[in-house]
């Protein structure tokens, strides 16, 4: 969800406001994804990287986080939406990490859209992190395989994304689902995020819908 800053910068507003922005922006597509039918939605908010941006601006993301929880939480569960956090809580406030999880607990049974909120999520962090517990838990060389690893991963239980959405027209992965993306298809759009509203996610679905999925193999054309 690129673009925040820059929005902001834009309209000569601190940077914080094109945070803000942004997270009213969210709820848009939320909605927006459940009409179309969308089953599970991924949203990459804070990187292992971020903190190392200004710390009034990490300690106001930190804010923003805590007042969308309080704010977005009975809505999200009244419309059925199921919570998942991606990546390590322990170095949130305490009391930011107790309202996650207690989102998280809330929502559990809902089905309608799995919204799976990446927060404090580094995708090289997430493969260290699997590797730790394949080694905690005894696995054998052998027994490792691309099963396994999903099994071992923040998002397991997630199916990998058919496509990523990146705005602000940035060309870069990342850090973002390094492992679950490798067949992932993208759309990169100059729109920035606050500003990417129900028409133009059509429009990127519209463009997925036209793609040719391969998976490292032939389209069905070129077989004929």
């Amino acid at each position: 969800m690129d673009g925040n800053g820059r929005w902001a910068l834009q309209r000569g507003l601190p940077r914080l406001a094109g945070h803000r922005a942004g997270t009213e922006n969210l709820r848009r597509i939320i909605t927006a994804s459940v009409e179309f039918g969308i089953k599970y939605l991924t949203i990459y908010a804070f990187s292992t990287e971020n903190w190392g941006r200004p710390r009034e601006e990490v300690e106001g993301l930190m804010r923003i986080l805590e007042d969308v929880i309080d704010r977005e939480l009975g809505e999200l569960h009244k419309e059925g939406v199921q919570l998942r956090h991606i990546g390590r809580l322990e170095r949130l406030d305490p009391a930011i990490q107790e309202k996650v999880l207690a989102a998280i607990d809330l929502t559990r049974n809902n089905n309608r859209l799995i919204l799976s909120v990446a927060f404090n999520y580094g995708g090289r962090d997430e493969i260290v992190c699997a590797i730790q517990k394949m080694i905690r838990d005894g696995v054998k060389a052998e027994e490792v395989n691309d099963e396994l690893v999903s099994r071992y991963l923040f998002t397991a239980g997630v199916p990998d994304p058919d496509l990523i959405i990146r705005t602000s027209g940035e060309l870069r992965v990342s850090n973002f689902l390094i492992w679950q993306a490798a067949y992932s298809e993208w759309y990169i759009t100059p729109t920035y995020w606050p500003d990417f509203d129900k028409e133009e996610y059509r429009k990127a679905l519209e463009a997925y819908a036209r793609r040719d999925r391969r998976y490292g193999g032939l389209s069905d054309s070129t077989k004929d």
